[in-house]
């Protein structure tokens, strides 16, 4: 997320020097992720990035009930790698503007071999969508969840327009509900509709099938990039809108039932769930715009 901020921040400040005072820290930030660190950090051989190790969850899907981790994404989690790899064409951007080009050459390497690596590993063909984590100490981890949105929202670039496009559709007919995504496809056998009972039973279905509102930003994002539909991407924000008046009024919650009717449950004003709902909504209105520009300038 520091990588993916940058470029807002700067463009809305033009403070260059900013840019220049944290490109050390983010140079270390890299190199430490490349080489290796704790908790199983680092980039294999083939430019993924791996992480996790046995009774540790690194990833948002965190829960853990006495010490055991619900779900667990030991090895190149999908969204990870498309962070990965959106923070090193950071880099070769941040570094060129700097004047560092053997640093913007070295980046851009780095960048290309995750690329090819992401293009070849994670497209899975029998399920039309994408590996949840692969190379997990069990294989490959076909289990169809949101993390996939997130890594078309934030690098659309890994994949082909087609295979964008089936990701979002499988997404759409399998994850999407008006107040969020389910975090798991209803026909997986680890599936849970239904998020109620004490701790320990709510915490084991947190990422099994229960909904999560701020996904609902990954999804819009990821539509627009595979479609370019701006109306269309936006209506999956709809539900939305009927959420503001549902239970704590003015504001988005934070989860809801996999099964409908989606009886939202969790914090009831949750600051994510807001601000993926904007910032999408904000960021595909200023990419259309953008786009007419194009068209317009072009036509001059």
């Amino acid at each position: 997320m520091v990588f993916r901020s940058h470029r807002p921040v700067s463009d809305a400040s033009g403070d260059r020097a900013l840019i220049a005072e944290l490109y050390p820290v983010l140079v270390d930030i890299i190199d430490w992720h490349a080489r290796g660190t704790r908790y199983g950090i680092r980039v294999d051989a083939d430019g993924l990035l791996q992480s996790g190790e046995a009774g540790v969850q690194l990833t948002w899907m965190d829960a853990r009930v006495d010490g055991r981790v619900i779900t667990p994404r030991t090895g190149k989690a999908v969204e990870i790698n498309a962070l990965w790899y959106r923070a090193l064409v950071t880099m070769q951007r941040i570094a060129a503007v700097l004047g560092e080009l053997a640093a913007a050459e070295r980046f851009a390497a780095l960048a290309h071999r995750t690329a090819t690596a992401f293009a070849g590993r994670f497209f899975n063909p029998v399920t039309g969508c994408l590996f949840d984590v692969v190379d997990t100490p069990n294989g490959d981890d076909a289990s169809i969840r949101p993390n996939q949105m997130i890594a078309l929202a934030v690098a659309p670039q890994l994949l082909s327009q087609a295979q964008a496009r089936a990701v979002v559709d499988v997404c759409a007919r399998l994850l999407w509900t008006p107040l969020g995504l389910r975090s798991l496809a209803p026909q997986d056998p680890d599936y849970a509709g239904c998020y109620r009972g004490g701790p320990a039973a709510r915490d084991a279905v947190y990422h099994q099938g229960t909904v999560w509102t701020w996904l609902l930003g990954p999804f819009a994002s990821a539509h627009y990039r595979a479609y370019g539909d701006r109306d269309a991407a936006q209506a999956y924000l709809a539900g939305a809108a009927g959420h503001l008046r549902q239970v704590c009024i003015g504001t988005l919650g934070e989860i809801a039932d996999g099964d409908a009717p989606h009886t939202p449950g969790g914090c009831f004003a949750q600051a994510w769930s807001v601000a993926e709902v904007l910032r999408a909504w904000i960021e595909i209105d200023r990419e259309e715009e953008s786009k007419w520009n194009c068209v317009s300038d072009a036509s001059r």
